[in-house]
This record gives C-alpha cells, sequence and structure tokens, in this order.
C-alpha cells in the first residue's frame, strides 16, 4: 500500500491528461491568487516603500558581503527552520505542516506527470514520500489546531469554533486527510474510495483556489518580510523599535519578562495571570 502510486491506480477512471491539467490548474489559481493577494492588500508597494525609507534612515550601509549573510541566515534560520516561533510545540507543529506539505504536493505532481499509469512503475520512495508528507500534514496540522492554536489553549474556547482565517489550515487537513484515506481504501479494494477521491479533490481544490482569502500566499512573501526585518536590525534602523538578539530566545525571555516586572500578577481583576507561553 505505502509503495504504490494512487494516482496511476484511478488512472482508468480518470484519464492522466486530466489529473495534469488539473495540477496545472492548481498552479495557476496559486500564481493568480497571490498577484491579487499582493495588489489587493498593496504587500508589494509596502515592502518597497518601507524598504527605500529605512536604506536612507540606516544609520550605516551594509556591504554585499554582509547582506549575502543576511540572506542565507534568513533561508536557514526563519524559512527552514522557522525561527520565528519562540514556542517550541508551535515549531514543530508548523515544521511537521510545511515539510509536509512539500513531500504531500511534491509527489503528487511527480507521480502524476512521471508515472501516470501502471504501465510506469512509481519508484517506492516516491509513494513512501507522499504518505509520509500527508501523514505529517496531520500530525503537525491536528496537534496545532486541537492543543496549540491560542483561542484554544490560552483563551478556552471550542475547537470546532471556526472562521475563514482558518479556511487555509483547513482545506489543508482536509485534503491531506482524504487523500490518504482514498488511496488506503483504493488500495483495499473498497468501494468508497471513489467518494473519498471525490472529498480529497474538492478540498484540494478550495485549498488552491482559495488563496486570496486564507494564509496560503504568506509563504510567499513572509521570507522577504524577514529578511528586511533582519536587515534593519542590522543597519540600525529596526523600524523604529527596540532592538534585541532575536536568536538568542534567553535574552528574549528575559526582555518578556522586564515588560511584565511591573504588572500585577492578577492584572487588577483579582484573577491569577498565566504564564505567557503561547507565543
Amino acid at each position: 500500500m505505502f509503495t504504490s502510486n494512487p494516482f496511476a491506480g484511478i488512472s482508468a477512471l480518470i484519464p492522466p491528461a486530466v489529473m495534469q491539467a488539473y495540477v496545472v490548474l492548481m498552479v495557476v489559481l496559486v500564481a493568480a491568487g497571490t498577484l491579487f493577494d499582493v495588489v489587493h492588500k498593496g504587500s508589494a508597494r509596502y515592502f518597497f516603500d518601507n524598504w527605500r525609507r529605512s536604506q536612507g534612515k540606516g544609520a550605516r550601509q551594509l556591504g554585499g558581503g554582509e547582506m549575502l549573510s543576511i540572506a542565507v541566515k534568513t533561508g536557514v534560520v526563519d524559512v527552514l527552520a522557522s525561527g520565528e516561533f519562540c514556542n517550541t510545540r508551535r515549531r514543530i507543529a508548523h515544521l511537521l505542516g510545511m515539510y509536509g506539505f512539500v513531500l504531500f504536493f511534491g509527489a503528487s505532481a511527480v507521480m502524476v506527470f512521471g508515472y501516470p499509469t501502471p504501465a510506469t512503475p512509481t519508484p517506492a520512495v516516491v509513494s513512501l514520500l507522499w504518505w509520509l508528507g500527508g501523514l505529517m500534514i496531520c500530525v503537525g496540522g491536528y496537534w496545532f489546531w486541537f492543543f496549540i492554536r491560542v483561542d484554544v489553549a490560552a483563551e478556552g474556547r471550542s475547537p470546532l469554533r471556526l472562521m475563514r482565517a482558518d479556511l487555509f489550515i483547513l482545506s489543508l487537513l482536509a485534503s491531506a486527510t482524504f487523500g490518504l484515506l482514498w488511496a488506503y481504501l483504493q488500495a483495499r479494494g473498497a468501494s468508497a474510495a471513489h467518494v473519498f477521491f471525490g472529498l480529497y479533490a474538492i478540498a484540494t481544490t478550495v485549498l488552491f483556489g482559495s488563496v486570496p482569502w486564507s494564509k496560503f500566499a504568506h509563504m510567499f512573501f513572509k521570507p522577504a518580510a524577514a529578511f528586511e526585518k533582519r536587515v534593519g536590525e542590522a543597519n540600525g534602523t529596526a523600524e523604529n523599535l527596540p532592538t534585541q538578539t532575536r536568536d538568542d530566545p534567553a535574552q528574549q525571555q528575559r526582555h518578556s519578562m522586564e515588560l511584565l516586572r511591573g504588572a500585577p500578577m492578577d492584572m487588577g481583576l483579582g484573577i491569577k495571570r498565566e504564564a505567557p507561553r503561547h507565543y
């Protein structure tokens, strides 16, 4: 089961050309949705305007070598390691979801375009990566949804409470969950497999087609924002905010406790304040 290509298994019902056209359409939807999101929110204009202002206000000019070093550090720490998360559980859940997303949908594209039918045997490692990616999405996503979300863990709200901001994580979880169930049932020859394939297709379409209304687009411009922040810290502008060593968790914690030291533990409400552990 873990070494079979579920897309090749359904190729007798859905022609490979249709599946390949669907993948291309999803890529187009993501590109168009991201551009719409950037234009609608003015993210690109804000970024470049802020970049020009910060370059003029910097206490010192950064050389090419230092800029390259900052770019590499941004890629390794902020992007690949999700270094912006100080909470360890939240970082692990995010990394599981991020790398699971890359494996799950990357392997899907490889199987659909490279091995679309049983006539072209799929390497076992590709199928294994597909299963591993889907399981990583489910583990990280459900862990986040039921145990880490701030409104659930800190505010005591029900995990069944839904908002538009939840569209990305819910559609991603639905896509991975229905996809894995479809592949499992198809491998067992169950008649319900087609039902779950339909649910998988719907969830995936919602995931990639709802970019302007979800958090999907942030994965594209978030690295640029992280790079700009590091440049601001290096040249002294820091967006006019107090600076601190962001790579030193102990210093960050000391800074947070200094801000809270003067506040009463009950915040004047007679209720003991919970330790700041959610962000």
